[in-house]
């Protein structure tokens, strides 16, 4: 593992622009970061990692907005080491070819391999979108590292989940040609709003700085164009591909206890499923936010800060 300072990316007016803009959004919630980068000897990867605070350790993993959806919700969980991962190809993290491999346990030995390159034995994971398949993959293939687990917004979590129309775009042949084109905020905001969050970019709950760093992200780091790579792993021409999803047997297998915060204005699944998944897990509970878009903590970042806190502290629901 090494430190920001003595080995980062080559600096190029892109990096650079993408490096300020993602320091005027963590400075925007009143946060500075330290970078790490961790080597993960296989599959071979230099994957970078960004912290905040002190206290138990929490793993964030992103889904499409990309790593900077977490300042929000971090800057109300003050007692903790938060650790926000940029996964492969993502951000300023080196890409990996996921094809020819089981989707579950090549993501949970890639987990594995950045706890053990931050020296961390066991922790509690927050995953939104794919990120919580992400962190489903690790407690089932590496139990004794997942403390807690908290799922966020809806994501491909099962067969049942329809394939989001972007998904399904880039998948697609012209997804190629999409995910090089320029992004506009005209386009980000539209997806934003198509994800249930119009309310909150009315009502200035989304802030500029976060529509200028996820700009940045499109336009001036590959992130898109590796998400592709990857989400043609796992989709095939109208459904997840087999191996990808978790089914009820695989679900009931995983004893952690876990909490999904899912909100009504998400368009990924719906209430009654993500009460049938999580009824399927032996420790799982469900919350559903009214009137909340796929990344619930943008209309209400200190409520979602407050619960996800007090369920990795261990405390009872209210």
């Amino acid at each position: 593992m090494t430190d920001h300072a003595i080995a980062t990316p080559q600096r190029t007016s892109s990096v650079e622009r993408h490096l300020d803009a993602e320091t005027r959004l963590w400075q925007h919630y009143g946060l500075t970061t330290r970078t790490r980068y961790v080597e993960i000897p296989r599959p071979r990867a230099r994957l970078r990692v960004q912290e905040v605070g002190s206290g138990p350790p929490v793993l964030f993993i992103h889904g499409t907005v990309g790593p900077g959806a977490w300042p929000s919700l971090i800057a109300g969980m003050p007692g903790f080491r938060s650790l926000v991962l940029d996964r492969p190809g993502w951000g300023l993290s080196g890409p990996i070819d996921f094809a020819g491999h089981e989707y579950r346990a090549f993501v949970a030995n890639l987990l594995r391999g950045v706890l053990d390159g931050l020296g961390i034995d066991r922790i509690d994971v927050v995953g939104a979108s794919i990120g919580y398949v992400w962190a489903l993959s690790l407690a089932e293939h590496h139990p004794s590292r997942v403390g807690r687990i908290v799922m966020l917004g809806g994501g491909p979590l099962v067969s049942d989940v329809p394939i989001p129309a972007f998904i399904r775009l880039i998948r697609s042949p012209i997804g190629a040609l999409v995910v090089r084109l320029p992004m506009s905020s005209d386009r980000l905001l539209s997806v934003l709003r198509q994800n249930g969050h119009g309310p909150s970019l009315d009502a200035g709950r989304i802030p500029d700085e976060l529509i200028d760093w996820r700009l940045s992200l499109a336009n001036d780091t590959p992130s898109m164009r590796h998400e592709r790579d990857m989400v043609r792993t796992i989709l095939g021409r109208s459904t997840w591909k087999p191996g990808f999803a978790f089914d009820d047997r695989d679900l009931g297998r995983i004893a952690h206890p876990t909490l999904m915060m899912y909100g009504t204005a998400d368009p990924t699944g719906s209430p009654d499923l993500w009460r049938r998944v999580i009824g399927a897990m032996p420790h799982g509970e469900l919350e559903v936010m009214d009137g909340a878009g796929h990344q619930p903590w943008f209309e209400d970042a200190s409520l979602v800060a407050a619960r996800v806190s007090r369920f990795l502290a261990g405390a009872p629901a209210r």
